[in-house]
Formats: structure tokens, C-alpha cells, sequence
């Protein structure tokens, strides 16, 4: 079998592209308060959490399809930059912002991978399958567990109530119920110590 070399090409291009996760910063911080989180970083935490918690999900889920909506879902940030979940201006325009930033980085691809990239992404955010459900309430899940182990960093920088907490995180007591508890009382000890405001 001889290498499609224009194949190969926009491949190598695409991966090239896409290291500039690495250099997109969030808002979340490390564990260890090091830095921030970039987004390659968040991707790969959030894949592996959901293998590791899947046992949680509420339906059962096709694993490999979440793990790979959990690697292309914020590749649009290479582009249209980090969104910080609690910033209402910041949402005025992402949507169109991130429409825009989808066609030209999956555009980058071979047609037959751009058509299966970008469907899993509009997948993720179309939130409809059992599986882009479940990836959603994983995605809030995984920087909710680092606000709280890093004494509510972002949560204090962003001046965060309990209500905006409470609407994010709805999708992990709708798609992974069996942790709502979890979540209810690392909101209280998080509101008591003071991480996020009532």
C-alpha cells in the first residue's frame, strides 16, 4: 500500500495545528497551584475520567465514543480561544466564535476524518446522545473536583455563587446521579470555607 502523500500532508498539517492546545490556557489551575490547566491537559484529564467513573453514568454509554468527543471538543479553542464557564459576556458571541473556529480546523483534515471529527463535536455540543450527555457532565465534573482541591482558586477569582455552580453542574445529576451527592456536599463545604458565595 503506497502513502497518499496529500492525504498524509493535511493530516501532519492538522496535527501540527492542534499542539496549539497546549498553549491555550483555562481558568483552572492545577492541583498543585503550579499554573493553569491548558486545554491538551484538560482533554486527556476529562477522557480519563470518564473511563474511570463510567460505572456513574446514568445510560450505558459507548466508552470510545466519549473518549473521543473528550479529545475533540475544545480542539475549536485553538482558535476561538478558552471560554471560562462563569463569564456571561464571554458566551454573548462563543457560539459563533467556535462555529467558525470548527470549519477551519476540521477543515484542515481529509473530508472522510473532517466529517467524523466535526460530527463528534456537534455531537458533544448538540448534548442530545446518551454519550454526549454523559461527556458533558464529565467535562463539568473534572475542573469542579480541581476548583475544590485547590481551596476554590477559580471559584474565588470569578466571584461564583452557589446558583451558577448548581445550573453548571445539572448535567452530573442528570447523567451521572449516583455522584449528585458528591457534588452537594463539596458545594456546601466549598460555600462554608468560603470557595464559593451563597
Amino acid at each position: 500500500m503506497s502513502l497518499d502523500k496529500n492525504r498524509f500532508e493535511k493530516q501532519l498539517s492538522f496535527l501540527v495545528e492542534i499542539d496549539k492546545m497546549k498553549s491555550v490556557f483555562r481558568r483552572t489551575m492545577l492541583i498543585d497551584l503550579t499554573r493553569r490547566e491548558n486545554d491538551a491537559e484538560h482533554s486527556w484529564h476529562f477522557a480519563l475520567t470518564a473511563l474511570v467513573l463510567l460505572e456513574y453514568a446514568k445510560d450505558d454509554v459507548d466508552i470510545t465514543r466519549v473518549i473521543k468527543m473528550a479529545l475533540v471538543h475544545d480542539l475549536v479553542e485553538v482558535y476561538a480561544g478558552d471560554t471560562f464557564a462563569y463569564d456571561e459576556a464571554g458566551y454573548v458571541d462563543k457560539e459563533e466564535r467556535e462555529l467558525k473556529a470548527a470549519d477551519k480546523i476540521f477543515g484542515m483534515l481529509p473530508d472522510d476524518q473532517r466529517d467524523e471529527l466535526r460530527a463528534l463535536w456537534d455531537e458533544f455540543e448538540d448534548f442530545k446522545s446518551k454519550e454526549s450527555c454523559y461527556a458533558n457532565a464529565i467535562d463539568r465534573l473534572q475542573p469542579f473536583i480541581n476548583n475544590y482541591k485547590t481551596d476554590g482558586y477559580t471559584w474565588r477569582e470569578g466571584n461564583v455563587n452557589k446558583a451558577q455552580v448548581y445550573k453548571r453542574m445539572d448535567a452530573v445529576r442528570l447523567y451521572a446521579p449516583e455522584l449528585w451527592p458528591f457534588l452537594e456536599y463539596v458545594i456546601d463545604d466549598a460555600i462554608g470555607k468560603g470557595y464559593i458565595r451563597p
